[in-house]
C-alpha cells in the first residue's frame, strides 16, 4: 500500500494535473483560433513560442522559469504583495510552470481541427444575426468536439508525468510540492523498489486508460459520421 506521503503526492499530481487541464481549455481555444485563421506577421514567432517545450529540456525551462518567479523579479515582487506568498516553491508556482509546459499539448490538436473547419457553417451563421461567441458555443465546439476530448486527455495525461519542471519550480516538498514522479524518484534513490513499482504502475495505468477511452470516443464518433 502507498504510504502517508505518496498518497498525498498522489493527490497533489491530481489536483495539479485536473488545474492545469482545465485553465488551459478556457485558455488555449482562442489562441488556437488565432494561430488557425490569423494570417499576421507574428504567427509564425507565436507558434514557436507555444510550441518551445516540446522541444526544449524541461530542466532548462524550468530553470529560467526558477529565475523569472525569483523574489528579486518584477514577477516575484509582484505576486509576493498581490497574495503574500512567494511563487517559486509553491503550488502557485508549479501550476503557471505545468501551464506554459502543456500548452503545446492542448493548443496544437485544437489549432489543427480549427484549420481543417470550413467556413460555409460559420458564414451561414453570421449571416442569420449569430455573434462570435454564439458562432463558436453553436458551431465550432460541436463540430470539433473530438479534438477537445483529444487536448484534454493529452494535457492531462502530460501534466500527470512531469518530472524535471516540477521539480526545478517546486522543489521536492511533501505535501505542497512533491508530485508523483518525483516522489517515484525518491523512492529509486532510496531504492525502494517496492513502492516505486507501485507508482510507476499507477502512473502507467491512469496514462493508458485515458488514451485508451479517448481513442475509443474518437473512434465512435468516427464510425457515427461515417454512417451519416
Amino acid at each position: 500500500m502507498p504510504s502517508a506521503a505518496d498518497l498525498l503526492a498522489i493527490g497533489l499530481t491530481l489536483k495539479l494535473a485536473a488545474c492545469t487541464t482545465g485553465l488551459l481549455l478556457l485558455l488555449s481555444p482562442p489562441l488556437a483560433w488565432w494561430l488557425a485563421r490569423s494570417r499576421h506577421w507574428a504567427r509564425p514567432v507565436v507558434e514557436a513560442l507555444v510550441a518551445l517545450p516540446l522541444v526544449l529540456p524541461p530542466t532548462v525551462l524550468g530553470f529560467y522559469l526558477l529565475l523569472a518567479f525569483s523574489p528579486d523579479t518584477g514577477l516575484g515582487q509582484g505576486w509576493q504583495r498581490l497574495f503574500d506568498s512567494q511563487l517559486a516553491f509553491s503550488f502557485s508556482g508549479l501550476l503557471i510552470a505545468s501551464l506554459i509546459y502543456s500548452l503545446p499539448f492542448v493548443v496544437q490538436p485544437l489549432t489543427s481541427a480549427f484549420v481543417n473547419l470550413g467556413d460555409r457553417e460559420l458564414e451561414a451563421a453570421a449571416t442569420l444575426g449569430l455573434g462570435p461567441v454564439e458562432r463558436f458555443m453553436r458551431i465550432v465546439l460541436p463540430m470539433t468536439l473530438p479534438s477537445f476530448v483529444m487536448a484534454a486527455a493529452l494535457g492531462f495525461a502530460h501534466t500527470l508525468g512531469e518530472f524535471g519542471v516540477v521539480l526545478m519550480i517546486g522543489g521536492n516538498i511533501p505535501g505542497e510540492t512533491q508530485v508523483l514522479s518525483i516522489a517515484l524518484f525518491d523512492h529509486v534513490e532510496a531504492q525502494d523498489y517496492g513502492n516505486a513499482h507501485l507508482l510507476a504502475a499507477g502512473l502507467l495505468g491512469v496514462a493508458m486508460t485515458v488514451l485508451v477511452l479517448v481513442y475509443g470516443v474518437l473512434q465512435r464518433r468516427q464510425r457515427r459520421l461515417l454512417a451519416c
